[in-house]
């Protein structure tokens, strides 16, 4: 009875929380996510107090300011001081909120309330007026390129500009004024304007064989990193923590880093990358290309019994072929002796404690706190010196540190004893450092700007702040973004190793994976990976991506890039016994639309179609070769015509009997299909999906899990076809086989037989039909 009346009430008020905070027009799914966080709720819910007590009125502008108010300010004086401007309407704009929080950081002892109000912009109006004059004349210096690109042209420079020349510009209506303009500009968006963006093609005239080397686009990611702080300027960001001695920190961290970006990329180098890290890649090197910064490659390298070194190299391996180039590669085991240093430091403050309990002990997040979580700090000291030197058993003891988790989870262990080698420290250390503890202050170490991470991070936000500012170090700030969730696939690195085990795909780079290992062997070109992330965009909604979309976007650039080539994957032969030109007889074709390169293909009297392309009877919708019907073969501009048809004992057809004619005005056929003639054989690999439904792991659509959501059919391999003059192609050449999708040279190709993996299809092709 006792329990059900405590959750009772504890139920009632999580209701009248969640009443409260609608009143500042937030939605359902932030409310919720605010309410895990008790000390933001507290403090919104004491700004609503003190506005009923002045009898303001909380429309949906201003619920939107206080909980900007709330995120930015952690002081509470600073706080009082800036709410009733809020409430009054003095301010208005995010950008106001954060330039009187810095004047009031900067003025702690006291300050003038004029001065404070002239330096966050009360008072002055920017009207539409000025923003439209000053918008249009932007929009007039980059006409020609808008007129080229039209409604795909970015604007966010435009915003930008903006922003620091009309400083207190409504954020809103700048955007409104933007969209109006740039339609009086070009007129009512066209259905072409609302097609996906398509690479640029390549005009140059050379007439040189392009090299079997991928270039990959120079261009940073195509993302609006606006909204994002400037260097040394920390404070000015959402729940970023200010104390006595952030401004001075601040400081030192500027003249050492000179203002630039720095970012990092932080993998764990205990697996494969896969598409979700394509996006982290993009963004942290995208970033800091964008803002002419550097980053780092990091392997956050604290767990030695996953580690191999397989892993880094591939890593590395996958950001270069990304296109990208780590200012330098670090590991947090580089840091290891600066790390430890610190959480003794820790210990000495009070903030951490060595613990005996066991994991499940501590799992879940509404555990009691630990009985040893007020122990002398002498007895932590000299226990954490213990477990350095090996003087006490795995899993008997860590180190915890005095914090709680914006998801509730109590005291995060900051070091654990595992006495095994590590793969670069060797045997030196047999205590290890935990993600929560080590990945904030590898950021401050190394003076990382923009700590960005993806959404699930963000319970870790506090947490990350917390101990930058116990141990009095430089604080990075940290920024999430959705991650890349793609549908019909896995990406755990366990689930993969059960595909493997049950011999359902062959390793970590079959082309049926979504590794990105496994889409290079494929033969997905890196730019259209980063092409597919900037489509994507920068944004914190956390939502799954069919691959369809991907898939598009690799065959609109090897629509650019891919030689066409001739092949069949089921062959049937034909023999000519009538033609009205002279066999051989070749033809130059171009290989790749638009380019000037030609190559020669050649007809002889043996020649092979695809067993699809002929039928023993025609129906009023097919079109192409049959007894009684014709069909062209593409670019030699003949015409073919059955003549007889050779049967096995089995009633097996094993060679057509065909005429040759050439083709005119009166002889013209409804289709045009592909041929070999000049030829080898070739292993082809086609792949349809892995899984048959979009989410393989949810069990309301799989109920049997994943293995049991596998596509029986997702691997089919002919042997077919292809035209001779490709012989030799090294490992992932790319090719268009005609009317019949795009394929990659695999790695399992030896010198007597090229083995091929589809890409992705064609677009749809009705003389297929």
């Amino acid at each position: 009875a006792l329990f059900k009346l405590s959750y009772y009430n504890e139920y009632k008020s999580y209701l009248r929380n969640m009443v409260e905070l609608s009143r500042l027009g937030l939605t359902d799914a932030k409310i919720k996510e605010t309410l895990n966080n008790a000390a933001l709720t507290q403090k919104l819910e004491s700004m609503i107090s003190k506005a009923d007590a002045n009898n303001a009125t909380i429309d949906k502008n201003i619920g939107v300011l206080m909980y900007s108010l709330a995120t930015k300010c952690k002081k509470a004086e600073n706080l009082d001081s800036i709410l009733p401007l809020i409430l009054n309407g003095k301010i208005s704009c995010d950008t106001q909120i954060a330039a009187a929080n810095e004047f009031l950081i900067a003025n702690p002892s006291g300050y003038n309330q004029k001065d404070l109000e002239m330096f966050c912009g009360v008072g002055v109006v920017v009207t539409s007026d000025e923003i439209t004059a000053f918008v249009r004349n932007r929009l007039r210096q980059s006409e020609d390129r808008i007129r080229t690109l039209r409604y795909k042209f970015n604007v966010g420079p435009i915003i930008g500009d903006v922003r620091r020349e009309l400083k207190w510009a409504n954020g809103g209506l700048v955007k409104i004024i933007i969209d109006e303009e740039l339609s009086n500009m070009l007129g009512p968006m066209t259905e072409e304007d609302r097609k996906p963006s398509k690479p640029t093609k390549n005009k140059s005239n050379t007439t040189k064989p392009a090299k079997k080397v991928e270039i990959v686009d120079d261009d940073p990611i195509d993302m609006n990193f606006s909204h994002l702080h400037k260097p040394g300027e920390n404070y000015t960001s959402d729940g970023y923590v200010v104390t006595d001695n952030t401004m001075r920190l601040l400081k030192e961290h500027l003249k050492l880093t000179g203002g630039k970006w720095r970012t990092r990329f932080p993998p764990e180098p205990n697996g494969i990358l896969h598409i979700g890290h394509a996006k982290a890649i993009n963004v942290n090197f995208g970033a800091a290309k964008s803002k002419d910064g550097i980053c780092f490659l990091r392997y956050d390298d604290t767990n030695p019994e996953k580690e191999e070194e397989k892993f880094f190299k591939s890593i590395l391996d996958i950001v270069t072929w990304l296109g990208y180039t780590p200012y330098k590669v670090t590991h947090a085991s580089d840091y290891f002796p600066q790390l430890y240093e610190l959480a003794v430091r820790m210990i000495k403050n009070g903030d951490a404690y060595v613990c005996h309990q066991t994991a499940d002990e501590m799992k879940g997040f509404d555990v009691k706190p630990s009985p040893w979580r007020d122990r002398p700090i002498e007895e932590s000291l000299s226990l954490f010196n213990d477990m350095k030197n090996g003087k006490v058993d795995e899993g008997k003891a860590t180190l915890r540190m005095k914090c709680k988790l914006e998801e509730g989870k109590l005291d995060p262990v900051a070091y654990r004893i595992k006495f095994v080698p590590h793969h670069r420290t060797g045997n030196k250390w047999c205590i290890y450092p935990t993600y929560d503890y080590t990945h904030c202050l590898c950021d401050s170490i190394e003076h990382i700007t923009h700590s960005l991470c993806t959404k699930e991070f963000q319970s870790r936000r506090s947490s990350y702040y917390w101990l930058c500012n116990v141990l009095d170090v430089y604080c990075p700030v940290q920024w999430e973004y959705g991650r890349l969730n793609i549908g019909y696939t896995v990406l755990s690195k366990r689930k993969i190793a059960r595909l493997i085990k049950n011999n359902i795909v062959s390793d970590y780079d079959d082309p049926r994976l979504f590794t990105l290992t496994a889409l290079r062997r494929r033969g997905f070109p890196a730019v259209a990976i980063n092409n597919f992330v900037k489509k994507l965009g920068l944004t914190g909604a956390l939502t799954q991506t069919d691959p369809m979309l991907l898939e598009a976007t690799v065959r609109d650039e090897l629509n650019n890039t891919a030689e066409r080539v001739m092949a069949v994957l089921e062959p049937l032969k034909l023999t000519v016994i009538q033609c009205e030109v002279e066999l051989p007889y070749s033809v130059e074709v171009t290989p790749i639309p638009g380019k000037e390169v030609t190559r020669k293909t050649v007809i002889d009297k043996v020649l092979y179609i695809d067993q699809s392309d002929f039928r023993l009877e025609a129906d009023k919708d097919y079109r192409r070769l049959a007894p009684t019907q014709s069909v062209g073969l593409k670019h030699v501009g003949l015409v073919v015509t059955v003549a007889s048809i050779d049967y096995n004992d089995n009633h097996d057809i094993t060679n057509i009997n065909v005429k040759l004619e050439k083709l005119t005005d009166t002889n013209k056929p409804l289709a045009f299909i592909q041929w070999v003639s000049k030829n080898m054989l070739v292993e082809v690999r086609n792949y349809s999906r892995l899984f048959n439904h979009q989410s393989p792991e949810d069990p309301e659509q799989v109920p049997g899990g994943f293995l049991a959501d596998v596509n029986p059919d997702s691997l089919r391999v002919y042997t077919g076809m292809v035209e001779d003059r490709i012989a030799g192609s090294p490992p992932l050449s790319r090719y268009q086989f005609e009317r019949i999708g795009y394929y990659c040279v695999d790695q399992d190709s030896t010198s007597n037989l090229l083995v091929f993996n589809n890409t992705v299809s064609l677009r749809e092709d009705k003389a297929k039909s």
